[in-house]
């Protein structure tokens, strides 16, 4: 089932037209390991592909583009909390509300994050106060180079901040096919968030009336109504990570810009980079067919289907401005594929 030439627009969210040397999906382990070996016999490189929200094609890709669409959910009630078993092809969101609906907790602040769950712990998805992290007990992953299972414990995936082994170590060494993720049955709303505590707030909920729908529902408002649906304006979330800086550059920011928003982190602050583009000026601007959305300046936005280099000089450019104005260096967080 490996076909060649084929047009990856419809396989990424930003909607680049590139083309792949050669492309496959893999429904089950047997055709992962299929797709492997032809790549292995013709020394191609490998662009994994899930929901195509975290990527941006710069080009024509010379290898072989492999969809992941693996398939498979299971609850497994473990006594005091739920184990859920969800195979990488599945959508994220979807089983997010499929939680909700059993009535369990843990992933609703999660809610509406594009991708499936093969790409949620590569780069250790978050929102709203809450990481992937905070429900992960353990995955099973191919070996791209062998095609031997491989499984790793959440101490082994080392998450980070937007952040895994798999953006590391282990980087392109791996196909991630199934997740499990444990779902206490005593659960505590977490919505201190400020974004939740206004909309909470201005809809007069008391926080200890909550249930996981409540939040779910609370976040997919909130981002409904400051962050553009792909399908209407082609986009990959969010392009840049939030910036982490030490006490002294945030002490020195904040004298300069009092109105700086940042988030403590550890022995550091967080600094919101929406903030950050929005303020150098960038929030609605709009080039030859690229630009920044008008509701969220941390979302880049592809209107005009362009070309991926379109996107990234955008990108680079905002990241060139932002550190003149403010001494930040912003990290983009989707893939470039090729590369840049």
């Amino acid at each position: 089932m490996i076909r060649s030439d084929i047009d990856l627009q419809p396989f990424n969210t930003m909607t680049i037209a590139a083309r792949a040397d050669y492309f496959a999906e893999a429904t089950s382990l047997e055709e992962l390991r299929v797709a492997l070996d032809f790549a292995r016999e013709k020394q191609l490189p490998i662009l994994p592909l899930g929901g195509g929200s975290n990527i941006v094609l710069t080009g024509d890709f010379p290898g072989l583009a492999l969809h992941v669409a693996l398939k498979g959910l299971k609850l497994e009630d473990l006594g005091n909390q739920t184990q859920i078993t969800a195979a990488a092809g599945e959508n994220w969101h979807q089983l997010v509300m499929h939680t909700v609906a059993e009535g369990l907790g843990g992933l609703e602040n999660l809610a509406l994050i594009p991708g499936n769950i093969g790409a949620s712990p590569i780069q250790n998805i978050g929102a709203y106060g809450v990481e992937l992290k905070d429900s992960f007990h353990s995955l099973t992953a191919m070996e791209i180079e062998s095609g031997a299972l491989v499984e790793f414990s959440a101490e082994e995936c080392r998450f980070g901040y937007r952040d895994s082994i798999f953006k590391q170590d282990a980087r392109d060494r791996y196909l991630i096919c199934e997740v499990r993720l444990r779902l206490p049955h005593q659960w505590a709303p977490q919505v201190s968030y400020p974004a939740l505590q206004q909309y909470f707030a201005a809809n007069s909920v008391a926080e200890d009336t909550l249930k996981p729908q409540d939040v779910a529902a609370a976040v997919i408002a909130i981002r409904n109504s400051k962050l553009p649906n792909p399908v209407q304006i082609p986009n990959a979330g969010s392009f840049f990570k939030n910036p982490v800086v030490d006490d002294a550059q945030y002490t020195q920011l904040r004298q300069q810009h009092p109105q700086l928003v940042a988030f403590a982190a550890g022995e550091g602050w967080k600094l919101a980079a929406g903030w950050l583009i929005d303020q150098a000026g960038w929030r609605g601007f709009e080039r030859e067919g690229v630009g920044v959305h008008s509701q969220q300046a941390l979302v880049l936005i592809n209107p005009g289907h362009c070309c991926g280099s379109k996107v990234v000089a955008l990108a680079m450019e905002i990241a060139a401005d932002v550190k003149a104005k403010f001494g930040v260096d912003l990290e983009p967080e989707p893939r470039f594929y090729p590369g840049v």
